[in-house]
């Protein structure tokens, strides 16, 4: 298998945790190094890789995939930065600080000819997946209403500052939000209108910690909601249509088996407990049935699967630039709605 030389952008939580694995694990990829500013740490893990010192000597190297893993305020300049030196870019959520930033970098990938693709991960949890069958199965009927939580219990703020400063980009809707927007959009596709309250909880804080978001269709409504003093969370995702319900607790364990130092590549890797099956309630052939289902396997694998298909063989990105800067127009709107307390158009 052709092998695609990579290389990030830091080598913090993301690079270490969720990036790294993969791409040193995977034939189709090389991992050649990361950039460091102060704390040299991916030859200890990695021997034979580089440190950067400088964004300027990483982009010198023949590396042909970077991956803009850094803070989201940094994401619009590093990305471009990355694309006009003809370089294909796997950037981490949220995309950019704002819907215009994405368009630009969209099309400066169209004219450079390169991939550009966002790190939606979270489309390969295995209770996402799980929601989606039951979904396309067409058990439920006609959807008439949704919720997808990212719940959370973690009063205290964040000891990265980036995280709580206020800076472009910092803030749960960003980071949490990010990814159950994309999700949203993914199963129920683009909204007609959105209203949204995002609200500061946390004693200290500077940015939106709590938000609840309605996304209006003609024919459903859907709501995302995430926050940080949910000790007892409610199941993530909410499914009700004209024949029944689906209910399933978040419960995908790949971030924590990666936190524990598992490899994605042992056996029963994204397996989940069985005791965290979703409940389907729901009349099939005249028979009102209540069960719950098996889950699906998870595998952020399949993201890094399909972004090397794309760079090799010219396929679509496994999560597109486009689909990137849909999530910020809702975001955009989020933010514009809650400052006017009005539903917006889109």
């Amino acid at each position: 298998m052709q092998k695609i030389k990579t290389a990030l952008l830091s080598y913090g939580m993301s690079g270490k945790i969720f990036h790294a694995p993969f791409l040193s694990l995977h034939e189709g990829f090389q991992l050649t190094g990361a950039w460091e500013r102060s704390s040299k740490n991916i030859q200890n893990d990695y021997p034979g890789v580089k440190s950067y010192s400088s964004l300027d000597e990483l982009l010198d190297d023949d590396v042909q995939l970077i991956v803009v893993n850094t803070p989201v305020a940094t994401h619009y300049q590093y990305t471009k930065m990355a694309l006009e030196a003809g370089k294909h870019v796997l950037v981490e959520k949220a995309f950019t600080t704002n819907a215009a930033e994405a368009e630009e970098l969209e099309a400066l990938a169209k004219a450079k000819d390169v991939k550009l693709t966002v790190y939606q991960n979270r489309r390969w949890d295995s209770d996402f997946l799980t929601a989606k069958k039951v979904l396309e199965e067409g058990v439920l009927g006609d959807i008439v209403e949704a919720e997808i939580h990212f719940d959370r219990y973690n009063p205290a703020l964040s000891p990265k500052a980036h995280k709580e400063t206020g800076e472009p980009g910092a803030g749960i809707l960003w980071d949490l939000g990010s990814h159950i927007i994309d999700q949203a959009l993914q199963l129920f596709g683009f909204p007609q209108a959105v209203f949204s309250d995002i609200r500061v909880t946390r004693s200290g804080s500077k940015i939106g910690d709590c938000f609840d978001i309605l996304l209006y269709y003609t024919d459903k409504r859907v709501r995302l909601k995430a926050g940080f003093f949910m000790r007892e969370p409610v199941p993530a995702y909410i499914l009700h249509g004209t024949k029944g319900s689906f209910l399933k607790h978040r419960a995908d364990v790949q971030e924590d088996e990666l936190k524990a130092g598992r490899q994605p590549n042992e056996k029963g890797w994204g397996t989940e407990p069985a005791d965290k099956e979703g409940i389907l309630h729901t009349e099939v052939n005249n028979e009102v049935i209540r069960k719950k289902i098996p889950t699906e396997q998870g595998s952020y694998f399949s993201l890094f699967n399909g972004l090397h298909d794309a760079i090799i063989n010219n396929t679509e990105e496994p999560v597109t630039a486009a689909q990137g800067v849909a999530v910020m127009k809702i975001i955009d709107a989020a933010i514009t709605g809650n400052k006017l307390k009005q539903v917006i158009q889109l």
